[in-house]
């Protein structure tokens, strides 16, 4: 049973009890979603129901930084015709920022501001909480019951209990980093499945380019995604994000000063360095750093490695 119906028609304010909210504003940005469309087709299935008795899910969306984690959700809020609202979590972000936060008008007065996830509940449309692992566990435990079978907020600041709309979708897309908070077991298991984002392929990555950067050169763009891909191949956290950077730089680079234009390749290694850091030169170098940093085949095996030769007969791994 398919409850994707267009999304409600956006007002400033809505009436909650006695309590006026003034509502978020939607991103008015379209993205159409470029690469494997079986990741977009599971994220819809997500939202789906089956029955009127069922409810749908909440997933958690991974990936490395720049992947498109967040033009995925765009992409599908895109396809069910609904509104996508995005509240950009931190770590400092506070329960009253999710839900309701007290504002003063110009005429001196107190209103209520609803958060971007408040106005997709209450009007029926798409939020992502972007980042989501950068908030703590306070800030978390104000959303168990949204999560759960209850769909709805409590609000300690306006003083109301807030009821998701039926056609409420929610997700939430985490990075792994060092600025990141362990989610709550009680909240990992109410976002579920697990849904990750991987490199795009040659053909889906020079695509991507292609669509936004449609002016570029096709050489540059190839060399580009040839870099990209080499540095998938190595496990490196390069992304498409970081591609479009450096063609966006090499391209203004080349065209900033008519009278000394730089040369592609001058300019492309350039923007290079610029973006990436001059250890982008060599992959394979860096790849076997990093390898050898996270534990990797150049480290010592065992005490034995101080005190005999790698190949001693008396080394007590042999």
């Amino acid at each position: 049973m398919s409850r994707d119906h267009p999304p409600h028609t956006h007002s400033e304010t809505f009436q909650v009890g006695q309590v006026s909210l003034r509502l978020a504003r939607p991103v008015t940005l379209r993205q159409q979603w470029i690469g494997d469309h079986e990741i977009l087709r599971q994220l819809l299935a997500c939202w789906f129901v089956v029955d009127e008795r069922d409810s749908p899910l909440s997933p958690r969306i991974v990936g490395q930084p720049g992947v498109g984690k967040t033009t995925l959700a765009m992409a599908a809020a895109l396809k069910r015709t609904q509104d996508l609202y995005i509240y950009q979590c931190t770590a400092d972000t506070r329960p009253e920022d999710l839900l309701v936060s007290p504002v003063i008008a110009e005429n001196g007065t107190i209103i209520y501001q609803a958060s971007p996830l408040v106005t997709a509940m209450l009007t029926g449309n798409v939020c992502l909480l972007d980042e989501g692992n950068r908030m703590n566990e306070k800030s978390w435990a104000s959303l168990a019951s949204l999560l759960d079978h209850r769909r709805l907020v409590e609000s300690v600041v306006a003083g109301i209990q807030i009821p998701a709309h039926e056609e409420f979708r929610c997700c939430v897309t985490m990075n792994d980093d060092a600025s990141t908070y362990e989610v709550p077991d009680y909240i990992l298991s109410r976002l579920q499945p697990t849904l990750k984002v991987e490199f795009p392929s040659k053909d889906h990555e020079l695509a991507i380019l292609q669509y936004h950067l449609p002016f570029a050169p096709a050489d540059l763009l190839t060399l580009t995604v040839n870099f990209l891909q080499k540095a998938h191949q190595l496990d490196l956290s390069f992304s498409v994000r970081d591609g479009i950077h450096m063609v966006q730089y090499a391209l203004k680079r080349m065209a900033h000063d008519p009278q000394h234009p730089l040369a592609r390749d001058v300019a492309w290694q350039e923007a290079l360095i610029k973006v990436l850091g001059e250890e982008a030169l060599d992959l394979d170098g860096l790849a076997k750093r990093r390898s050898f940093a996270l534990g990797g085949q150049g480290l010592p095996k065992g005490l034995g490695d101080f005190f005999f030769e790698e190949d001693s007969p008396l080394h007590p791994d042999h």
